[in-house]
């Protein structure tokens, strides 16, 4: 997915059909774009928000992101393991993608470009 199409401003404006389009693609899809930076590191929660605001240009509420970080985990897409703060703060729950979590990016990447083929052959 283009991320111009995430951050642009000039969008906001769009139509409805379009503004639901990119809600469902974005929010509505947190896993995704969840398990996309899992693929690279281990994150803590807060860190996942914050990297999704600043890679795909939304902010999913927090509530929201550790609600998906525990279907994930309970699905078995992600594990996670709590690591020591030695500077006094709180300990960190840091999560990680697994092998059925790589799997089911692969799966949604094949349904996106099914989509993509299939829906905007004629889109130019």
């Amino acid at each position: 997915m283009n991320s111009s199409y995430l951050e642009n401003d000039d969008l906001k404006d769009g139509s409805r059909a379009f503004k639901r389009l990119k809600k469902k693609t974005s929010i509505d899809n947190l896993w995704i774009y969840i398990l996309r930076l899992l693929q690279e590191k281990e994150m803590y929660g807060y860190e996942l928000k914050e990297s999704i605001k600043t890679r795909f240009g939304f902010e999913p509420a927090t509530v929201t992101s550790y609600t998906i970080l525990y279907k994930l985990e309970k699905d078995n897409l992600v594990t996670s393991h709590v690591l020591d703060n030695p500077e006094g703060r709180p300990d960190r729950k840091y999560y990680a993608i697994t092998s059925a979590g790589k799997k089911a990016m692969k799966e949604a990447k094949g349904l996106f470009e099914e989509i993509m083929s299939k829906v905007f052959d004629k889109t130019k």
